[in-house]
């Protein structure tokens, strides 16, 4: 079972990602990027009602392991 990442909490952890780590060109990101136009509802992580679309967004949700 994994936890649902609020909507808000995933467009938080994608920016932290995304200032974190330099989007390259045709990168994951950077086709999310462009084709989401940064639109929340048509980025990568948000998948409803769980909102983990994204192996990033996963990550710094769930922490360490």
């Amino acid at each position: 079972m994994t936890n649902e990442i609020p909507l808000d909490k995933a467009i938080e952890l994608c920016k932290e990602y995304r200032d974190k780590h330099t989007v390259r060109p045709f990168s994951q990101c950077w086709g999310c990027l462009s084709f989401s136009k940064r639109d929340p509802a048509r980025m990568c992580f948000y998948h409803p009602p769980e909102n983990r679309g994204c192996k990033f967004v996963n990550g710094l949700f769930d922490g360490p392991k």
